[in-house]
């Protein structure tokens, strides 16, 4: 079978049926190909049996202070907030994300080029590797809403046209991560299955989903056999902390209530190897700015 082959097949059918199912994953976790990186044996190891593994100190307190500066430049700016890649929260008007965040921010954009951010991603994909998506998530104090129980393969490849699970995401926290403040939950070892959802794919999905998903979300009796077969972990630490989770992760956030913000820079790498075809559960792609399809290798 050819790469263009593999590239229109759907080997994870989903949001077709009248029913849910589970599907074992036929991709690696972590790819052959690039053998030098900052990423450890073990890292990689935990990578693959886990489905993530947590890089503590990625960036220095002086580093986090830029950032955490950088994005209260962006969450103030009148024409950030005006702007359609700025998404804010159903019930107030908090800054939720913002998208393409490495095309607004220099700061950011040489966050992916940074070799201990580039060449991770690198290594674990096993090629070269372009910016598939990037934002910054706020998830302000008391109001923060959370993120309910998803993979974000699914949605990748039902409305963006991701063929197989080749991309790796990073989510850098700039504020300290408590089991209190909503911090990210993640079931290891449940990026070994596919978990096809019901529910035909809306026009213009987007524009609520990124708010609050409602399609492409799982089955509460799969999400149920998945928690007790693999548990719950969660990303807690320090500001500076970094998560490098798969696309085929299962994993979600609780509202924050707390006083304490909870802030992180998600970028996605994809393989240049995998680049998006046309959807598999949609009637059209995703804007750019959520889904990029300029293939073009990040380089340092």
């Amino acid at each position: 079978m050819t790469v263009a082959d593999l590239s229109t097949q759907d080997r994870y059918p989903t949001r077709v049926g009248a029913s849910s199912a589970l599907i074992d994953r036929t991709d690696p976790t972590v790819w052959p190909g690039v053998d030098a990186g900052p990423a450890s044996a073990e890292e990689l190891r935990a990578h693959e049996a886990k489905g993530f593994h947590v890089v503590e100190g990625l960036l220095s307190p002086a580093e986090v202070q830029t950032y955490w500066q950088e994005l209260e430049r962006l969450t103030s700016d009148p024409r950030v907030r005006a702007d359609e890649r700025t998404i804010v929260e159903r019930s107030s008007d908090e800054v939720r994300s913002i998208f393409e965040v490495h095309k607004i921010s220099d700061l950011i954009a040489e966050l992916a080029r940074d070799p201990r951010v580039l060449d991770r991603a690198r290594q674990i994909l096993g090629s070269d590797v372009y910016v598939h998506q990037s934002r910054i998530n706020y998830m302000p104090g008391y109001r923060g809403t959370g993120f309910y129980w998803h993979s974000d393969f699914e949605t990748w490849h039902a409305e963006d046209g991701m063929p197989a699970m080749r991309a790796v995401s990073v989510s850098i926290a700039l504020t300290d991560n408590y089991p209190f403040n909503g911090g990210l939950m993640i079931m290891p070892g449940s990026h070994r299955t596919f978990v096809s959802c019901v529910g035909e794919t809306p026009e213009d999905n987007y524009k609520s989903s990124l708010k609050e998903q409602r399609i492409g979300v799982p089955a509460e009796d799969d999400i149920t056999r998945l928690a007790y077969e693999h548990g719950v972990e969660q990303f807690t630490g320090p500001a500076g902390s970094a998560l490098w989770f798969d696309s085929n992760c299962m994993h979600g956030s609780g509202n924050n209530i707390t006083p304490f913000p909870r802030s992180n820079i998600f970028i996605v790498f994809n393989s240049v190897e995998n680049a998006l075809t046309e959807p598999f559960a949609a009637s059209r792609p995703r804007p750019e700015f959520i889904a990029s399809r300029d293939f073009t290798p990040v380089t340092r």
